[in-house]
């Protein structure tokens, strides 16, 4: 029992590489990738360690409160180095839209332009806050499902990220100031579409297995 506790809660999450290099994207300058990696997705890596190591010292005589706000950090940088991973790895591609995505975003959407106001302006109503964009295979259903999320902690139960949107200030304050429209056309034109079909394959795939257990 001991053990397995301290395989789940060993603290050694590293950090992963960028998939691109950080001076090769369009309109998101080097400086502003390379802290938004080392600092804002690498802070949550290392406090996620950090959260570790100390949820291992629980003992019965820990006091709830003290559990409780150990495990509402852990969610918190947990969720952040996940989402972190996922948003820099949908980024390097030469933003053409391309793959089973579109024909499954225009069949749940009217059309792939319709989801792209949609999640356009999911990330621009997040503006000058923070939060994340996110579009998922909610894997219960089997549907696309575009979600807003105003916090770390907060996600669409049983969703499997496909494509994720930073829109915390950190994301592009750097270059674009309050201006958070130009951030996400930035983005946009720097999408790894490939990356969001491997994730759709992944995640259907899962809802079939999940479908056929239940």
């Amino acid at each position: 029992m001991t053990t397995i506790a301290m395989l789940a809660l060993a603290g050694k999450h590293v950090l992963q590489p960028l998939p691109f290099a950080p001076n090769g994207l369009k309109g998101l300058s080097e400086a502003l990738i390379t802290s938004h990696h080392e600092n804002n997705y690498g802070g949550a890596v290392r406090n996620l360690n950090k959260l570790e190591e100390q949820l291992a010292q629980i003992t019965k005589d820990t006091p709830p409160f003290v559990v409780g706000g150990l495990r509402q950090h852990e969610l918190m940088f947990r969720n952040s180095a996940t989402l972190h991973e996922a948003y820099f790895a949908n980024l390097g591609g030469d933003g053409r839209t391309s793959g089973r995505i579109v024909e499954q975003l225009a069949a749940s959407y009217g059309s792939f332009d319709t989801w792209e106001t949609h999640f356009r302006l999911t990330g621009a109503s997040l503006g000058g806050g923070s939060g994340w964009a996110i579009l998922a295979l909610e894997l219960l259903t089997g549907e696309l499902r575009t979600f807003w999320s105003s916090h770390h902690t907060q996600a669409l139960a049983t969703a499997f990220p496909l494509l994720v949107k930073d829109m915390y200030e950190h994301a592009y304050q750097m270059d674009y100031g309050a201006a958070a429209t130009k951030y996400i056309d930035a983005f946009f034109a720097n999408l790894q579409w490939d990356e969001v079909n491997r994730r759709l394959e992944q995640a259907q795939l899962l809802h079939q297995q999940l479908s056929m257990i239940r």
